[in-house]
């Protein structure tokens, strides 16, 4: 096993934190088209959580296998691919988004993890052990006994206070997307009432999707037709409605009038953070509720972008 202290541990971790994310950083900001920097991943600084971790634990699963090729290929294959499972099931439930997502991949399993990249983490471990770590662990015992500890200190408090507000900015996205799906079904309610008030003068009742499958702007824009539609009706012929259908279609307009407005408040992000979080992972989709609204958030933080 490695013989290094709790400090050099977690000086390790944040190395590899920030290596991870220059390689994801790079990477990913040359396959946008045109190329452009992303600053990639889940906090706002220049770290990578899941790389760091997947590091350490890299090191420590193939330890009892250093000198054996063949173990530490496949120690690394079992023990990240574990670990991607774990952090990618973790964060969608708390947050109802995956931040990477295998579905389209061949041999994925649930899109959290697929064959390839558990192939490629094996590679990975060799690479880390082989090659990578002998220049890092250089660079951490280069560093003075006393100096270690204080620089440590500064990092994990720089980085607790950036997950912290991450954090945050994740919990507030995920409410986000819930109330807009709830706005959604609410507007969709609506449009079969107005069918309903609409079948009083003959005309047929429209085809439904279910809320989750539709854009607001589809809703507002289908909302509104039918106000229009009823509300012109209804002053050509007064007399075919009851008057507890005219002051339905009444409260009907005014709710609509507050959620649309509330529905469009919801998707302009104003604080930057949250805005960084979904412009730093493009690729991010939200789970099977709340994937259509995901899409619509990150096209208005765009859109907001683009406009500035």
């Amino acid at each position: 096993m490695y013989p290094y202290t709790m400090s050099q541990w977690l000086f390790l971790f944040y190395v590899y934190c920030f290596l991870g994310w220059c390689v994801e950083s790079s990477y990913v900001s040359l396959k946008e088209k045109p190329p452009h920097w992303i600053n990639r991943g889940f906090l706002r600084g220049p770290f990578l959580p899941l790389y760091g971790s997947g590091a350490i634990m890299m090191l420590v699963v193939s330890a009892p296998f250093q000198h054996h090729l063949v173990l530490t290929y496949a120690a690394g294959c079992v023990g990240a691919t574990v670990l991607e499972y774990i952090t990618g099931v973790t964060m969608e439930a708390l947050f109802k988004v995956r931040y990477w997502d295998y579905s389209d991949v061949p041999f994925n399993f649930q899109g959290h993890i697929c064959l390839g990249t558990t192939l490629s983490w094996g590679l990975l471990t060799i690479l880390m052990t082989r090659v990578i770590h002998m220049p890092v662990e250089n660079l951490l015992y280069s560093i003075p006994a006393g100096v270690l500890p204080v620089l440590v200190v500064v990092l994990t408090a720089v980085i607790a206070a950036d997950f912290a507000l991450s954090f945050r900015a994740a919990l507030d996205i995920r409410d986000i997307l819930l109330a807009m799906e709830k706005a959604k079904e609410e507007m969709a309610h609506m449009q079969k009432r107005l069918d309903v008030i609409a079948a009083v003068r003959g005309e047929e009742i429209g085809q439904y999707r279910s809320a989750a499958e539709m854009r607001l702007e589809e809703l507002v824009e289908s909302i509104e037709e039918k106000l229009r539609s009823v509300r012109e009706h209804m002053q050509v012929h007064p007399g075919e409605y009851l008057e507890s259908v005219k002051n339905e279609a009444l409260e009907i307009r005014e709710r609509f009038a507050n959620i649309r407005y509330h529905a469009s408040e919801l998707k302009t992000i104003r604080d930057r953070w949250k805005r960084g979080m979904i412009l730093g992972n493009p690729g991010m989709r939200g789970s099977i509720k709340v994937r259509r609204s995901l899409e619509e958030l990150k096209e208005a933080v765009r859109d907001r972008l683009n406009f500035r």
